[in-house]
């Protein structure tokens, strides 16, 4: 019997390599961080990565950010955390049937939104609105800023000092929600790698499916309207029932099983036709992917305008519904206010927010990086404090 040892990363790597397909990443061949780093941490580059994503405090925030419905309105809405969790775990069985590194798509995908401000997509419009005259904001670029910037958690250098591979995936996260800038570092090719594309996948089966959950347990949407509206609903089998549910319950089950099963169509679909055009192309090599005129990852294209679809259903129906409206008006309504307070007023923000002005930092940047970095119930606290007469203004809101 040999000696059980402790792996070390030498071994960590050489099993992540022998996993992968010859166009997945080996950690092992990462193009390295901002700020070189040494040690025998026993992690691969991409695990310390995810790892590190996962301590953040952006991260632990996006537990009280928006996905679609205001984290108050009810306990069970999906958040920006909750979407950041099911889009790792899409994205890395997705990478598990293509060959690609599901640590890095992980790592990918866990960080996607951390840029996000609070109250969802309105949130960030209204943003965008306010920044107009000052480099506006998007929330890819924002989410690569607080990873490389805005954390700070070691002694030598801001940000979380992650490696290119990940920053890549960040800044050119895509979907039919998100058509990023692309940073001049990550331009050389013409599309992001493999690791990337497939966390970008993972995010749009994962944000109309679970958002479709959602919509049908609190009332938005009625299954007889997706059997009629909804080719991807009315083409999943029917659920064959074998144990004796209550009525209630057994309706429920039936719902959630049928988005399950949608989900797992759309994983199968996505790993077939990527597999198909990863043959077609004959790429070898990761930076083969890059090179590319057209994503490799994706859906056939019978699926895609199904999903397409759908997300324009739930657009008409749920995105645009006028209770959905009313929480996106309100959400930006509190930002807006934020925003003119603290740039009018810097005297009003945190003391450790204003030693940032007097390092020479532009004001309204600032200002943003502060309320995007904001929970919902922070924002709305803090929209409290500054405009209820009766609210007390001694609470630490910082």
């Amino acid at each position: 019997m040999q000696p059980v040892q402790l792996r070390t990363r030498g071994d960590q790597e050489a099993w992540d390599a022998a996993r992968l397909a010859p166009y997945g990443t080996p950690a092992n061949a990462s193009r390295g961080r901002r700020h070189p780093e040494f040690g025998d941490d026993p992690r691969t580059a991409f695990q310390r990565d995810r790892d590190r994503i996962l301590h953040s405090a952006a991260f632990r925030r996006l537990q009280y950010k928006t996905q679609v419905f205001v984290f108050h309105e009810g306990d069970f809405y999906r958040t920006r955390l909750t979407h950041s969790l099911e889009v790792a775990q899409i994205g890395a069985s997705l990478a598990r049937m293509v060959g690609a590194n599901p640590d890095l798509v992980e790592a990918i995908s866990l960080a996607h939104d951390l840029g996000h401000p609070p109250f969802g997509h309105g949130g960030e419009e209204e943003l965008n609105q306010l920044m107009a005259g000052a480099g506006g904001f998007d929330h890819n670029l924002q989410s690569l800023r607080v990873i490389d910037e805005l954390e700070i958690r070691y002694p030598g250098h801001v940000g979380l000092n992650l490696t290119w591979e990940v920053r890549e995936g960040v800044a050119r996260h895509e979907t039919f929600f998100d058509k990023p800038r692309v940073p001049a570092e990550f331009g050389e090719f013409p599309q992001p790698g493999l690791e990337a594309q497939l966390s970008s996948v993972a995010d749009m089966i994962a944000y109309c499916t679970h958002d479709l959950e959602d919509a049908l347990a609190f009332g938005f949407l009625r299954e007889e309207d997706l059997e009629r509206h909804v080719a991807l609903w009315r083409e999943l089998p029917p659920v064959k029932m074998t144990y004796p549910y209550p009525p209630l319950a057994a309706q429920a089950m039936e719902r959630r099983f049928r988005v399950r099963s949608l989900i797992d169509r759309l994983i199968r679909a996505a790993a077939q036709e990527t597999v198909r055009r990863l043959q077609a192309y004959g790429v070898s090599r990761p930076d083969d992917v890059r090179r590319l005129p057209e994503p490799v990852a994706g859906f056939p294209e019978d699926i895609y305008a199904q999903l397409t679809a759908l997300k324009d259903f739930l657009f008409a129906h749920v995105y645009n519904d006028p209770r959905t409206r009313r929480m996106m008006h309100k959400g930006r309504m509190i930002l807006r206010s934020l925003f003119h307070a603290f740039s009018e007023h810097p005297e009003l923000l945190p003391r450790a927010v204003q030693e940032q002005l007097g390092a020479g930092e532009n004001r309204l940047r600032v200002v943003c990086d502060y309320i995007s970095s904001m929970t919902d119930r922070h924002a709305m606290d803090l929209y409290d404090t500054l405009f209820q007469p009766y609210e007390r203004s001694l609470q630490v809101l910082t």
